[in-house]
């Protein structure tokens, strides 16, 4: 979702790619719920595909951002160069994105409410 929102806010000046911190999902689609509060807001998730992080990304990538301190913790971890490190940031500064799985529709749009407010602050 996140991908989503940036690509659209960003337009042309920015090329945004998505992954997580472990493959259990690789390869499979956004949730249903969030395909669907996705499209509610003008995003089209139907094409998005789950991969991992992998080194080859983090290279090519200006800026990581991670969704939750769990994820900012993990990424931490497996980043071992200075360089790396420092591209390595919270999604938003003061909170977790909530996940909203296994929750109600509603917590599927509030996450892209959140989302897409906080999207213009990262791309200045």
């Amino acid at each position: 979702m996140a991908a989503a929102v940036l690509t659209q806010a960003g337009g042309r000046a920015v090329e945004v790619r998505s992954a997580g911190i472990r493959d259990k999902w690789a390869g499979e689609p956004a949730h249903p719920q969030m395909v669907a509060a996705a499209a509610t807001c003008g995003y089209d998730l139907t094409a998005h595909r789950a991969a991992q992080i992998t080194t080859d990304l983090m290279d090519w990538s200006d800026v990581i951002l991670a969704m939750d301190a769990s994820i900012f913790a993990a990424l931490q971890e497996v980043v071992h160069d200075e360089p790396t490190r420092r591209k390595v940031s919270p999604f938003l500064e003061d909170r977790d994105v909530p996940d909203p799985f296994g929750k109600d529709p509603q917590a599927f749009t509030e996450v892209v409410n959140l989302v897409e407010r906080a999207a213009a602050a990262i791309l200045r």
